[in-house]
């Protein structure tokens, strides 16, 4: 389940510093998330962030992929509901990714998955302290109330589902793209990576005049 915006919503502390060049950033983030879910060999599904988004995505993508659009006053209160209505459906085992962390390979994926065959839920740290993925074979308990986007994010939910006695598993701490400085780490990070999305990252990346203007 990839949970995003439209480039040109998305991205926003990125916007302050790059203008425009953060909407193409956001595109090619949101092209690694992707070909993450076209790489994955089960069922994929994108929940855009809103109707105007889940029209972007149709527009561009037509029906490739199912789409279940969010409903909330938060994250959490967003992920809760699609997690309902998808649970209602007849889905069990439920792995989310954002747009925003092109570390992400299929290596992770399946250990996410493979970590649901003895777990309530399996939680894929972010550097900053939130994740850059979660899972669960159960509903999530109410996570509307968590301090989404902020550094106590993962130890919020890691406390909250233990309160309901749930076994977790924890991933390896991948980074997430926030920041100048995460793009140009997220860069360096993927310099061996042969996935075409990636490519066309580090590529815009060592080209992109708005990028080195922003640092300098």
């Amino acid at each position: 389940m990839l949970c995003c915006k439209a480039p040109q919503r998305s991205k926003r502390r990125l916007a302050s510093a790059l203008g425009d060049g953060a909407a193409t950033a956001a595109e090619h983030l949101l092209a690694c998330a992707l070909e993450d879910l076209v790489a994955w060999p089960g069922e994929a599904v994108i929940a855009p962030a809103s109707d105007q988004d889940a029209e972007w995505f149709h527009a561009g993508l037509g029906r490739r992929f199912e789409t279940f659009v969010q409903r909330g006053s938060s994250l959490g209160a967003r992920i809760n509901h699609v997690d309902a209505v998808l649970r209602s459906c007849g889905r069990e085992r439920l792995i989310y990714i954002g747009a925003d962390c092109p570390a992400l390979d299929p290596a992770y994926l399946a250990s996410a998955d493979r970590a649901l065959d003895d777990n309530d839920a399996v939680i894929g740290p972010a550097t900053d302290g939130g994740v850059v993925l979660m899972g669960a074979r159960r509903p999530w308990p109410d996570i509307g109330d968590l301090a989404w986007s902020t550094p106590q994010l993962r130890e919020d939910l890691c406390a909250r589902l233990r309160m309901q006695g749930w076994l977790i598993a924890n991933l390896e701490t991948l980074a997430d793209v926030d920041t100048i400085e995460d793009l140009t780490a997220a860069s360096d990070g993927l310099v061996s990576d042969e996935r075409c999305a990636r490519r066309a990252l580090v590529d815009w990346l060592r080209s992109s005049e708005l990028l080195e203007a922003a640092i300098s």
